[in-house]
Order: structure tokens, then sequence, then C-alpha cells
């Protein structure tokens, strides 16, 4: 394989696993010596650069000893020119901390000699260059894999990276279709880590919080805070993924959101039993799939039973054609964008990735 792919290979098995990657085969050193690196990596690009250099050139290449990393060294190759060419590039394409051109612009990096545990340069602090020191050798005499080495490294740094506060465009002056447009593009990007399925749920909240300051349905009604993406509604006790409550605390309306998912007769009663204990007047039931194909001969049969026999009027849509009807509702569409921008920087369930595409199908860039 070539750098770039060992790159890209490790980076989106890092954002498909998360924190749900299993490192058991690190010791607990290992790992320390990494989060140390990754805390310190924006104060010392040039470390963290060569390291991940060395580590892909190591996956690479098994039999390349990679701690003489210059061409003139005996047996050697040449560390700076894979950094330059491919690994600083990609680190500022995904967003980790980089240096302008090459990690080995470094003072105590670009000595000639092999990083072996005895390196003369100096870097700083003292547990840092043990720590980095200590790593190449562990990867060297093969008591460490370096592929695992660098997906945990990656992983260590996905996390510091969302924790990052990234300002998000707030377009104003879009007309509705456009809007709606935008936010497909958004919900339906190819996106290599998880929390897509949450944007809809997002953009919803984000209309309804105009609405429940416009409509006089909800005239002294409560917008209940929105539940953690991984929390079952059964377990948190709330009807749906939204939920809109009287001012009593009885429940006045539901809303369950499906991304990409048709909606049939068994999720229509999965529902139900969130909300038949609640004197509920109206449940929607949407979706972010064209819903032309599914059955809705069984799908009418089974709303008309539950309004027989509970009273609410469930409602089942498609997500783009409900937020295009509600937005023309609002007053004001701007404020609609700038709740859903707003829920977008605070959402646990949103990931780097998610506002980095926003900020590109705007066209506001990073």
């Amino acid at each position: 394989m070539k750098h770039k792919d060992v790159l890209n290979e490790v980076y989106n098995k890092a954002l498909e696993k998360g924190d749900n990657a299993c490192f058991i085969e690190l010791l607990p050193e290992v790992k320390s010596q990494l989060e140390l690196i990754v805390l310190r990596a924006e104060l010392n690009k040039g470390l963290i650069t060569v390291l991940i250099t060395l580590l892909t050139h190591k996956i690479v290449n098994a039999s390349q000893d990679i701690r003489f990393h210059q061409a003139q060294q005996n047996n050697g190759f040449s560390g700076r020119s894979i950094d330059k060419e491919v690994v600083t590039p990609f680190m500022k394409s995904v967003g980790f901390p980089s240096m302008s051109e090459s990690g080995w612009l470094t003072r105590s990096l670009e000595q000639p000699h092999p990083y072996t545990l005895d390196y003369p340069g100096k870097i700083k602090p003292d547990a840092l260059k043990k720590a980095f020191l200590d790593l190449i050798d562990h990867v060297q005499t093969n008591k460490i894999a370096p592929d695992v080495v660098l997906l945990y490294l990656f992983t260590l740094l996905i996390k510091q990276r969302e924790s990052v506060k990234l300002e998000l465009a707030k377009p104003h002056s879009l007309s509705i279709i456009s809007i709606i447009r935008l936010l497909e593009k958004h919900f339906t990007f190819k996106y290599k880590c998880s929390g897509a399925s949450r944007l809809p749920t997002l953009a919803i909240y984000a209309i309804y919080l105009c609405m429940m300051k416009q409509i006089t349905r909800y005239k002294n009604k409560i917008l209940c805070s929105l539940e953690k993406h991984n929390c079952a509604d059964l377990k948190s006790g709330s009807v749906g993924d939204i939920e809109i409550d009287n001012d009593d605390g009885s429940v006045f309306e539901g809303v369950e959101i499906k991304h990409e998912l048709s909606i049939n007769k068994q999720i229509i009663l999965n529902a139900y039993e969130k909300f038949k204990s609640y004197n509920t007047t109206r449940y929607y039931i949407l979706t972010t799939l064209d819903m032309k194909h599914a059955n809705w001969d069984d799908i009418e049969q089974e709303v008309k039973r539950i309004q027989r026999i509970h009273g609410c009027q469930v409602i089942v849509n498609g997500v783009y054609s409900t937020l295009g009807y509600y937005s023309r509702l609002i007053t004001d569409t701007s404020e609609f964008i700038k709740n859903y921008v707003d829920l977008l920087k605070v959402d646990s369930a949103v990931k780097f990735q998610h506002k980095v595409t926003w900020n590109n199908l705007v066209g506001f860039g990073v």
C-alpha cells in the first residue's frame, strides 16, 4: 500500500469505530505515552507529524528500521520527503495539528542521528521525548504493531478535534426550497463517522423552536429538551425524539424521526407503545426516505385503528415536506437556520465531519 492509502484507511477506521475501538493489545504505558503526545499536539506539531510519518512508513515497508529517518543514514529513508508530500497535506485536510511544510523542519527533530533511545535532540519536555523515543523503539522491536498505534493515535486526535469549537456558517436570505435542498445534502452526505441520523431530528427541533413562539397551536405549550441520541425513548420516558407538553406536564404532541428508513406498520406500532398511556392529541412519524413505495394501505389502516381506540391523530410524512410546510408558517426562516446551527454546535452526537460538511455545503470553508 502507498502512504496515502494507509493514512486514509486507518483514519476511516478510527472514524467508524470511534470510542468503541478496542485496544487491549496496547499496554497502559503505551496508551499514556500516546495520550501525552496528543495532549501536546498543538505545542509540538512537528513531533506528532514525525511520529505519524514513521508509523505510516513502517506499515508500508515493514522491513525498514524507522529509527533511521534520513536517506544519508545507514539503510535509512527520507522521512521528510514522505511527510512533505503526503503526511502534512493529509493532516491539514482532516483538521489535525500540522506543520506548514514538514515536521522535520523542527530543529530538535532534524538532527542527523537515528531516533534511538539515546537520541541527542533537545525535545522538551523530557517526558515527551521519552514517550516519542519509547514508542519508536516499541514499534521497531515488534513489541507493538504500527497499525494499532496509528489507529489509537488517530482515535485520540479525532476525539480532541471534536472538542474544538468550530465557527459555523449561518446563511441568511435563502429561499425555502434552497434551505430544504441544503438540509437534504447535509443529512445524506456519505459520512465516515456516526451521528448523521441525528441531523434530521435537530432540524425538526430547530423549526419547532420557531413555531413555539409564533403558532397559536403551541401557545402555553412546552418544548421538552432533546434527549441524548443513544437514549431509548422507553428508557428515558419520552414519547419520541421530540416531545411537546401542556403546561401541566401532560404530553400534548410527539414526533418520531427516522433517517433513510421507510415507515411501515411495525414502526407505527412501536410508536404507539410510547404514547398509548398519554392523552397525546397528535403524533408525527417522519422519515427522510421517499415514501412512494410504502404500503400506504397498511399505514392508513393502523392510523385509523389508533385514532379509534386512543383518539390520537398519527401523521406519517416526509421530513423534507414537513420542513417545507413549517417553513411557510414561520415569519423568518433565517431564525430556523440559526437554531439548527446552534444545535449542531452543542449536540454530542454531531461530529467534526458533520460541521465541516455543513460549512462546505454553504460555501463557508473551515
